[in-house]
């Protein structure tokens, strides 16, 4: 079942968001945050992919209509990312989803890919109705998430070989989070390269390890929401 464009309540306005609901017609709720690119038909797949697996999935259009296929213009679209009216359309979007008659769980789950990785971790430091949060490789400079606020478990998916998030501060954040008490699980995948789960992007996709990671979520979603 392909999933359609649905609008939602933020900070006084709408946002706009991808919606895939499951073929049963319910499912718990999962909120894909979407990488530098914008909402692009990747992430809209990834949206369709969840509902399979029996989840209603939504990916808020965190640039408000704006998608490229340059990097430069991405780091410009990622640096012009204002983080108060982030958190804003991801709670406006937690809360479409909690209140949509299609989900089923009390809570929802968060998950990002690059820069929606960092965002998931901030969303779910943010707001108590995150009930389960992923994060794959998450970076943005000025996204600072509270960690001593967060209440929901993270599983973190990392590369190796990746510059951005090196392995040192991949551990130098699990330890930060278990000194303070937070459930964490994190997972360097070896010898692959930031952003390996993107199937569009041929150069850094890895099959192995993009196919174990999405059933690493999977399996940390039903098991959390």
């Amino acid at each position: 079942m392909a999933g359609q464009m649905v609008e939602f309540a933020s900070n006084g306005g709408t946002t706009q968001g991808y919606l895939a609901i499951p073929e049963k017609g319910s499912g718990p709720g999962v909120v894909v945050i979407q990488e530098w690119w914008g909402l692009v038909d990747h992430i809209k797949d990834v949206c369709d992919r969840f509902a399979k697996e029996g989840y209603v999935a939504l990916a808020p259009d965190m640039y408000h209509g704006q998608t490229t296929k340059s990097p430069d213009d991405a780091g410009k679209l990622m640096m012009a990312l204002r983080i108060d009216q982030a958190e804003k359309d991801l709670r406006g979007a937690i809360q479409y989803l909690v209140n949509h008659s299609a989900t089923t769980s009390d809570n929802v789950g968060t998950v990002g890919f690059c820069m929606g990785g960092a965002l998931s971790l901030y969303a779910a430091s943010k707001n108590e109705q995150v009930g389960a949060c992923v994060v794959f490789y998450g970076i943005h400079p000025n996204v600072k998430p509270d960690l001593a606020n967060l209440k929901a478990p993270v599983l973190g998916i990392y590369a190796e070989n990746d510059k951005s998030t090196p392995p040192a501060a991949v551990r130098d954040l699990e330890q930060k989070l278990k000194a303070l008490g937070k459930s964490v699980e994190m997972h360097i995948y070896p010898d692959v390269d930031h952003a390996f789960f993107n199937d569009t992007r041929p150069g850094v996709y890895d099959r192995r390890a993009a196919e174990d990671a999405w059933r690493r979520t999977i399996e940390f979603f039903a098991n959390n929401l």
